[in-house]
């Protein structure tokens, strides 16, 4: 009885640590860029061209919606959130992670109202690469 018991406290633990360790609430003041982890409806289009520019370089959105980025470049870009390179402002962003040349993905929804920058981690300083997303 005794070692069912103790198996059972090792699974509740193992539940709860796993719970903990995946945490992204948007109503979490931690994550101040909101994104709780899932893609909202896209409100505006970030295009990154064959020559290697983010065109526009600021969009507007409504809150709960997410931004699509497509790579129209012949290589890969790894875009994120400012600052780099903790990329801790607007989480929701970092979930585009690599973007392969041709590739489209969605940031995940940006619940709160602010402006986001974001870059391209491996190549932060191209000013070509880089934009804001105004959630309004």
């Amino acid at each position: 009885m005794a070692v069912k018991s103790v198996i059972r406290q090792a699974v509740l633990a193992g539940i709860l640590a796993a719970g903990v360790a995946c945490g992204g609430s948007s109503n979490n003041p931690n994550n101040p860029g909101g994104g709780g982890g899932s893609a909202g409806t896209s409100g505006a289009t970030i295009t990154i061209s064959n020559a290697g520019v983010v065109s526009p370089s600021a969009v507007t959105i409504n809150p709960g919606e997410s931004v699509t980025f497509v790579n129209n470049d012949t290589r890969s870009h790894e875009i994120a959130s400012n600052p780099h390179p903790a990329h801790t402002d607007c989480p929701a962003i970092n979930a585009l992670g690599v973007l392969q040349a041709g590739q489209t993905k969605l940031t995940n929804a940006l619940t709160t109202s602010r402006t986001c920058g974001f870059h391209d981690h491996n190549d932060d300083t191209n000013r070509n690469l880089q934009g804001t997303i105004t959630i309004r």
